[in-house]
């Protein structure tokens, strides 16, 4: 079974995020009730983006979900309750659940970012232990995350999720977000390799223009 069936939504994800975060926060009101996830899906703090999801577009989004064994419905005494399946299908641990809970609740963020947040999902003592986490997540045929190459006045490289990303169970890898790279195409390392080097010359161009504007400054 493949740990990436398709490229999910954004509800999805929103979705899937919640279901983490919850089970993670508060274990003792998981599994969650309809209501009780559409509340954690539109919930203010620790967002990014902030939505206003129905409970039918959740509902429709569970059903997909579960059509691909992401989520699971277990009955209770009044309401159907629902559950990720996440640990078994992404061979998260601790660590990596963390990770990529906070990645789809809050888009892309750096491995500082990553830790600070995490502390009620999972205390990460160090930065390095969020990367390393992070990195685990990048690994394999179907990654869960990448590295965003740093862009011209960014001091930090920032992480995202591709959960959004259809993989190619042909072999090939996504090149762009959403979409899958035909066998023929340049290799997504070569891609991110360009990406960087392209990244690297714009902030050298950037330093040079900055120091011609200082020497003709009076």
């Amino acid at each position: 079974m493949f740990r990436k069936p398709r490229a999910l939504d954004a509800v999805e994800c929103r979705v899937l995020g919640a279901l983490l975060e919850k089970e993670q926060n508060t274990p003792e009101y998981y599994p969650l009730t309809v209501p009780a996830l559409v509340a954690a899906a539109n919930q203010k703090t620790n967002r990014e983006p902030v939505l206003d999801l129905s409970e039918p577009e959740v509902l429709a989004a569970l059903d997909r979900l579960f059509k691909d064994v992401l989520v699971w419905r277990s009955p209770g005494a009044r309401s159907v309750k629902w559950s990720h399946n996440l640990d078994r299908r992404w061979q998260l641990q601790p660590a990596t659940k963390a990770a990529i809970t906070l990645l789809l609740l809050r888009g892309d963020q750096t491995a500082g970012e990553i830790r600070g947040r995490a502390e009620r999902l999972h205390p990460f003592a160090a930065i390095a232990d969020a990367e390393a986490a992070l990195h685990l997540l990048a690994e394999g045929d179907e990654p869960l995350a990448e590295l965003i190459p740093r862009s011209p006045g960014q001091k930090e490289s920032r992480w995202r999720h591709l959960a959004d990303v259809a993989a190619d169970h042909t072999g090939a890898s996504p090149a762009t977000r959403g979409m899958v790279v035909p066998a023929a195409a340049t290799p997504l390392g070569t891609v991110r390799d360009l990406a960087d080097r392209i990244a690297k010359l714009e902030e050298r161009v950037e330093r040079l223009e900055q120091a011609q504007e200082r020497r003709r400054d009076p």
